[in-house]
């Protein structure tokens, strides 16, 4: 698999965690609405698990008649067990996603927790690779914060195979004290997709603040990944705003093409 896109290429996607009550009221309308906001990719989560795969084959249909693409899904620990990856791999063939992501493998205990967190990605990665497809692992704060003197983002990094994508959430890594700059440089040609979540400190910013509002650096972060992080999709993801979850959206995708200008 080629990992990694020209700069004018990499298209900007929505995680629609930050619209999740709207589409859990009307799916096919909040997909229809960001995509007229100029998205040009969504990353379902969670719940799209439970869909059939009739349900999958009608939002696949929809995504292309609207133009956009999924890349790749969010996935609770069910997606990988042996009784559920099946599911997990034929919904995600039927949206055209590459890559199922684990969204958080909880609270791991210790560094060995971790190691085994690896290896259930590398025996994923290895039975994803025959189809074209690929795991990755997405970040919180708990990946940053170091446990016995190392950081668990590290030993994933370290125990899973260069196909594995590590999904850098950049609000969570800043929250935590790390640098995502430096994490992006420490491993090349892995961060293939980056949740573009910001962060500010203080009473009632943090994960609040739209897109492009917080402190992350944001051009230095698009430099390390489009110069051998490997870039393929940036996705823009809120927790929550100031503002309702649609116009949310609508707001940051401009705050995003004003910042890339």
């Amino acid at each position: 698999m080629a990992f990694g896109a020209p700069a004018s290429a990499i298209p900007v996607g929505l995680e629609l965690y930050s619209v999740r009550e709207e589409l859990a009221k009307d799916l096919r309308g909040t997909v229809r609405a960001v995509a007229r906001d100029g998205y040009q990719v969504v990353e379902f989560y969670a719940p799209y698990y439970s869909w059939t795969t009739d349900q999958a084959k009608q939002v696949r249909k929809l995504m292309d008649s609207l133009g956009i693409r999924c890349n790749s899904t969010h996935n609770g620990g069910e997606s990988f067990t042996p009784e559920g990856m099946g599911k997990a791999i034929e919904l995600n063939q039927i949206l055209g996603a590459k890559y199922i992501v684990w969204a958080s493998a909880g609270k791991p205990d210790g560094l060995d927790g971790w190691k085994a967190v690896a290896e259930k990605l590398s025996a994923t990665a290895e039975k994803l690779k025959p189809l074209g497809m690929a795991t990755g692992y997405h970040n919180h704060q708990l990946e940053f914060t170091p446990i016995e003197g190392k950081r668990p983002i590290e030993v994933i990094a370290a125990n899973t195979p260069a196909e594995v994508m590590l999904q850098l959430d950049v609000g969570t890594c800043i929250e935590a004290g790390s640098d995502p700059v430096a994490w992006i440089q420490a491993n090349p040609g892995r961060i293939r997709c980056i949740h573009c979540k910001d962060w500010a400190p203080g009473e009632g910013k943090g994960y609040n603040v739209l897109f492009g509002e917080g402190v992350a650096p944001w051009p230095a972060i698009f430099q390390a990944a489009e110069n051998g992080g490997g870039i393929e999709y940036y996705l823009i993801e809120q927790e929550g705003s100031r503002f309702p979850e649609l116009e949310t959206a609508e707001r940051c995708i401009a705050n995003w093409k004003h910042i890339k200008a």
